[in-house]
């Protein structure tokens, strides 16, 4: 019995040492800010996965005791997972994870200890490499970085060549919002094709470039609503010119604008640069087809730029490896080869200023009408002006929307419909 004994107390012996070293191994792995090591685990979806996956070679050879894993999900089903885990104190979140840059502030609001501060591992030095409108939108509330800067959508308004063509339109003589319905006009009558789609109950994308170009969103540097200001009055005016006009092709989603995109319903498209992928991809027989120019402005002169869209990555404050989490974070946002392969491959406007030097940028396009398209959006990203996107945007757009809605289709006036939208935003707010 006593041998018996004696052999079980010296295998716990070995188990308990071998779990020792086991740990001691696993803290040696994470290495420290100058030799990361060990593994990490990547989040992201569909082409920003994609793009993330073809990083990893060129980061594994400057960090290559850096193990990384990149998973791809449905981006509902990330966001879902990411509100768990912080819910859950970071239970079974990764070490990096991208997000759309108009869902960040929401997650700070609601989990304000969940991501890592980067400026405290040196990301502030970066803080120049970008245009000041995207540094602004993954800054907190005390200017430090809590997001790295990825891919952008500067917005422009794509148009049909042909079309503007058998109109007699001169795209360059649209500098204005008057000279854009006008030229509407025209084209409808030409071609018989309506200017420009938007899902008038549930999209209120062309209201908020409109809002941007004015260096407004939903709310102004002092978090004051305004949906009732001069400016957002503005906006919905011309909206409903469109409407009033029948220029407005009321489609269903994303699939309705590609649709209209491709079966020629509609003359242009305002959107951000991302989505000349989409037309390229959708509408390989329209080459040639399909040109930029710039937004059109409020007023001769005024601004025509504005941005749609956009992401970025974050390090969860539950990462135990934050040293090579923050290592890839460094490279995939500032590497400019990572950055291009996303561009040349998936169509992803990198923002990153050094890119845009490279020919890729400046080459005409021989799908945009022999343009430089890429080159127009890249020569605008440092004039889009700065707003401020706060956790309430997405409530803001739901309840801009539904007036949009209530203005267009229920003869609702601009002034009461956005009214009634400020108040309803303020009360929510309140609650």
């Amino acid at each position: 019995m006593k041998k018996y004994m004696s052999i079980m107390l010296v295998m716990i012996l070995l188990m308990l040492s071998a779990c020792s070293n086991s740990t001691a191994g696993d803290e040696e792995k994470t290495g420290d800010s100058k030799n990361p090591a060990g593994t990490i685990t990547v989040w992201g979806w569909d082409v920003a996965a994609a793009t993330m996956e073809a990083a990893v070679e060129g980061f594994q050879k400057k960090y290559p005791d850096v193990i990384v894993t990149v998973e791809d999900f449905n981006s509902s089903d990330l966001y879902d997972k990411v509100t768990v885990g912080l819910a859950a104190r970071g239970s079974g979140l990764p070490d990096v994870v991208l997000m759309e840059d108009e869902r960040i502030p929401g997650y700070l609001h609601q989990f304000p200890e969940g991501f890592v501060n980067l400026d405290k591992l040196g990301y502030d030095q970066y803080k120049d490499s970008f245009n000041p409108a995207k540094v602004a939108a993954v800054q907190n509330k005390d200017g430090d970085f809590i997001a790295a800067p990825w891919d952008i959508g500067p917005a422009g308004m794509f148009y049909r060549v042909d079309f503007f063509e058998k109109a007699n339109i001169d795209p360059n003589s649209i500098q204005t919002w008057d000279d854009y319905i006008a030229a509407g006009k025209k084209i409808k009558e030409a071609t018989g094709a309506q200017l420009l789609p938007i899902d008038i109950p549930n999209y209120d994308g062309v209201f908020q470039m409109m809002m941007q170009q004015q260096g407004l969103s939903y709310f102004d540097k002092d978090e004051k609503i305004t949906l009732q200001s001069k400016e957002a009055i503005q906006a919905m005016e011309v909206i409903k010119k469109l409407h009033d006009e029948d220029l407005i092709l009321n489609n269903k989603g994303w699939d309705g604008i590609v649709t209209a995109t491709v079966n020629g319903s509609v003359a242009t498209v305002p959107y951000g640069v991302w989505y000349a992928g989409t037309i390229m991809d959708q509408a390989p027989d329209l080459k040639g087809k399909w040109d930029v120019f710039y937004l059109p402005s409020f007023e001769e002169g005024g601004t025509r730029y504005a941005n749609v869209g956009g992401s970025s990555v974050l390090i969860p404050s539950s990462s135990k490896n934050q040293s090579a989490a923050y290592a890839f974070v460094e490279f995939f946002t500032t590497d400019t080869e990572s950055q291009l392969v996303g561009f040349e491959k998936y169509g992803l406007f990198p923002s990153l200023n050094e890119t845009y030097s490279d020919s890729q940028f400046t080459a005409n396009s021989e799908y945009f009408n022999n343009s430089p398209i890429f080159k127009k959006f890249a020569d605008i990203v440092n004039q889009v002006p700065q707003i401020n996107v706060n956790e309430n945007f997405a409530k803001a757009s739901s309840l801009t929307s539904h007036a949009q809605a209530a203005i267009l289709l229920e003869n609702k006036s601009v002034e009461s419909g956005l009214k009634g939208a400020g108040e309803q935003l303020e009360n929510e707010i309140k609650k």
